[in-house]
């Protein structure tokens, strides 16, 4: 039996991506939240009235706090047994902005949080669910229960990464913190894409996206110098990250997307 992740859940991109995945899959659904589970649960399950509330669970993780990552994780296990159950859709998408101009604006608990939050959050992550991703001689469901099941042949592991963590791309300068920390968002997703070739071959997969700019609160300082058909809602985000990552298939895995589904080159 398959399931899927998504962390963080409680707003924003992870929020309407746990709604979809509810309504466009009929896999079962592990959301976290750093507080207010009960609440989150509630509101994600709002005006769902076709989907059966037992698919979905909202654990408590804080990805600077590895204790709570480990419980979710031992939670999960409890719930979905590695014998007889793997983590097919993974999505792994936490986020915090500092838009520092220049060298003088940096400080070092900003830079920290930052690093946290966007790099050190997903390799704890990784750390604790990639586990649970199928391994060479896992038995994957068949194209006609994918089918049914509105899933992807192979597992897939997703970071939430940015244009901006590009180092080719850069032309504007900036954003230091948030720019080195996508980029290692980038080199972590290459690098565990290398480790499940080893281990689940392909069976399951890495990759790393750029969802645009989207209406949340890590861009809405931001709003204002965006064209209005560049500048997209959370819901729209999502549709287009799920198409992307259907879209790339084995191909496209270690490699950086964008909501385009053109690559973006580290």
């Amino acid at each position: 039996m398959a399931w899927s992740l998504v962390c963080p859940a409680s707003r924003g991109i992870g929020f309407q991506l746990t709604r979809h995945l509810l309504r466009t899959t009929k896999i079962p659904v592990i959301a976290t939240a750093r507080k207010d589970v009960t609440g989150v649960k509630k509101s994600i399950l709002e005006d769902l009235p076709d989907v059966d509330p037992k698919r979905l669970e909202v654990l408590e993780v804080d990805v600077t706090n590895e204790s709570t990552i480990i419980r979710a994780a031992e939670d999960a296990k409890t719930m979905f047994p590695p014998s007889s159950h793997h983590l097919h859709l993974a999505f792994c998408i936490p986020g915090v902005l500092y838009p520092e101009k220049s060298p003088s604006q940096l400080s070092h608990e900003n830079l920290t949080h930052t690093f946290a939050i966007n790099t050190i959050g997903p390799l704890l992550l990784a750390k604790h669910f990639t586990t649970f991703l199928p391994k060479k001689a896992t038995g994957l469901p068949t194209a006609e229960e994918c089918e049914e099941f509105g899933i992807l042949p192979q597992a897939v592991w997703l970071n939430m990464s940015a244009r901006v963590g590009s180092t080719s791309d850069n032309g504007l300068g900036g954003w230091y913190s948030y720019r080195a920390s996508k980029a290692g968002v980038n080199s972590i997703s290459k690098n565990l894409d290398l480790w499940l070739r080893g281990r689940s071959a392909g069976k399951a997969m890495a990759m790393a996206y750029h969802p645009g700019t989207v209406k949340t609160g890590l861009s809405k300082e931001f709003w204002g110098g965006v064209k209005e058909e560049k500048l997209f809602s959370p819901e729209f985000a999502v549709e287009k990250m799920v198409g992307v990552v259907r879209s790339v298939g084995l191909e496209g895995r270690g490699k950086c997307w964008d909501w385009e589904g053109e690559e973006i080159l580290p």
